[in-house]
């Protein structure tokens, strides 16, 4: 059964590299896909935690440096504001969904239970880790020809740039044009007085719910906006 199930493993490790046009070594690709939950439940194994934070460094520079090269038009201002975009846990979690990331993640019951592999900030965690492993394993080079691919797209779409600038302006604009109630919010907090997190969710009656976080309620509530703004985009 052990043996089966190494098997197993390493074809959807294969199968995963395949989609993200690396090759990296399975060791580092798996700590890339552990979540924190997955280590508690087995005995406190190391988890993605750090190379989250090597990644999201690695993905702000090759986002930065290709809007600097190919905006030579636009102030630091709108720069600025095209990177935040481009970098949120909305677009890595839209990025992560477009390549089928979610099931690779390993995840305890209680995330698996409550739909921890399609959560917005999980996705886009595993993906700035996934970033860092290919930096450590790769190189730099492979880091950032990684980071293009995956946010490519999201880079080539205007619409995005204008959301993302008032993504509640623009979901209410949407939810109007197709015939729906106005965007409803809730939300909740949770942590320490000095480290809370925001958890938001937004209902667009029966078209679409986007969730979102953030460290203050209206950034966790912009975040839900535009996590529903690009699902009904989507459609």
């Amino acid at each position: 059964m052990v043996t089966e199930r190494s098997t197993e493993e390493a074809a959807s490790l294969d199968a995963l590299q395949r989609t993200l046009q690396v090759e990296l070594d399975h060791d580092l690709l798996l700590l890339a896909l552990t979540h924190r939950s997955f280590a508690y439940e087995h005995g406190g194994i190391p988890t993605n935690e750090r190379l989250e934070f090597l990644g999201d460094s690695i993905l702000g520079q090759a986002v930065t440096v290709s809007l600097y090269r190919d905006n030579p038009d636009l102030d630091e201002g709108d720069l600025a504001k095209r990177r935040a975009s481009l970098v949120s846990s909305v677009a890595l979690a839209e990025v992560a969904r477009t390549i089928g990331l979610g099931p690779h993640i390993r995840l305890g019951r209680g995330e698996t239970l409550t739909g921890g592999h399609d959560k917005a900030s999980i996705l886009a965690d595993t993906v700035e880790a996934i970033i860092g492993a290919t930096f450590l394993d790769a190189g730099p080079d492979a880091a950032t020809d990684l980071v293009l691919r995956l946010i490519g797209p999201l880079m080539a779409d205007p619409d995005r740039f204008g959301a993302a600038m008032d993504p509640k302006t623009s979901l209410q604009e949407i939810a109007a044009r197709r015939g729906a109630s106005a965007p409803a919010y809730t939300v909740t907090e949770s942590g320490p007085d000095h480290n809370k997190v925001f958890q938001a969710t937004v209902v667009v009656g029966d078209l679409v719910t986007g969730t979102g976080s953030g460290t203050s309620k209206k950034q966790a509530e912009m975040a839900a906006a535009l996590d529903a703004w690009t699902r009904l985009s989507a459609d």
